[in-house]
């Protein structure tokens, strides 16, 4: 049995048992409603779900361009730049070590309970790991790629944008995956902490009211936004592949090399 056919079978499995143990009575309802229930309730409340999704999805977009993208780029600076790795590395590396939610109260104050405080405290939650992560990739960059693009006239900023960062690209993906995961949950967990819109707030409203098959609802909706950012993660990973390993052309040669097939070039 393949791997992908196993997921499907576990998945399977976890839907068939999230109806029927409930139904069963093995487990009260208000603790996990049957799927039929849940769906049902999100469809009823969809006109209601649709708006908070929305406020959610724009939240999280702006979020993540700040995130991902300001993390990848300090992240390749700092890593490619010995004075700045030694002084920023250690401070990054402790500040992520702190549980950040305790921050999120002194956005409030700044900002106030509307979306601004949301992607300020999501921005920096999900800031952290994609910087770290990118410039730990940048120090597994082969030398040999920085000095052939000194040696062919290239300034710093052409080695950062085509060299330094095409060639972390694994690493890059890695922390992307990490920073955009947290930063749909910094996004979620701030609405239900402190809001008036967002799924966060809706499942956090339906909570109070004991109403567990909306609750649910809400949940699967952040599921389903965390599933298709990784979905969408592993489809740049895939166009990219070619710079985990070296073109295609490159590796089979190499491994005919291995073999005694080909004569290295000398």
């Amino acid at each position: 049995m393949s791997a992908t056919t196993l997921r499907r079978l576990i998945v399977l499995v976890l839907i068939v048992l999230w109806e029927a143990l409930p139904r069963a009575g093995l487990i009260a309802e208000l603790f996990l409603p049957p799927l039929s229930k849940t769906l049902l309730a999100g469809w009823n409340e969809a006109g209601e779900f649709g708006h908070a999704l929305a406020v959610t999805l724009y939240e999280v977009v702006i979020s993540m361009a700040i995130a991902c993208g300001g993390g990848i780029l300090l992240g390749a600076i700092v890593g490619s730049l010995r004075g700045p790795r030694i002084l920023i590395m250690p401070m990054v590396s402790s500040l992520y070590a702190v549980p950040l939610v305790i921050l999120y109260p002194v956005f409030t104050v700044w900002l106030g309970i509307g979306s601004e405080s949301k992607i300020a405290f999501a921005s920096i939650y999900g800031f952290l790991p994609t910087m770290l992560a990118t410039a730990a990739g940048i120090q597994t960059i082969d030398p040999q790629l920085l000095i052939a693009a000194r040696s062919m006239g290239a300034t710093p900023s052409q080695r950062l944008l085509r060299v330094i960062i095409p060639a972390a690209i694994p690493t890059v993906l890695s922390g992307l995956r990490i920073g955009g995961a947290l930063v749909i949950v910094g996004v979620v967990v701030s609405e239900m902490l402190i809001s008036s819109a967002g799924i966060g707030f809706l499942i956090s409203r339906y909570r109070t009211v004991l109403d567990s098959a909306s609750v649910f609802a809400g949940v699967l909706l952040v599921l389903l936004m965390t599933v298709m950012f990784s979905a969408g993660v592993r489809l740049i990973e895939r166009k990219v592949a070619v710079w985990q390993t070296g073109t295609r052309a490159g590796q089979d040669a190499d491994e005919q090399i291995a073999r005694g097939r080909l004569q290295p070039a000398t």
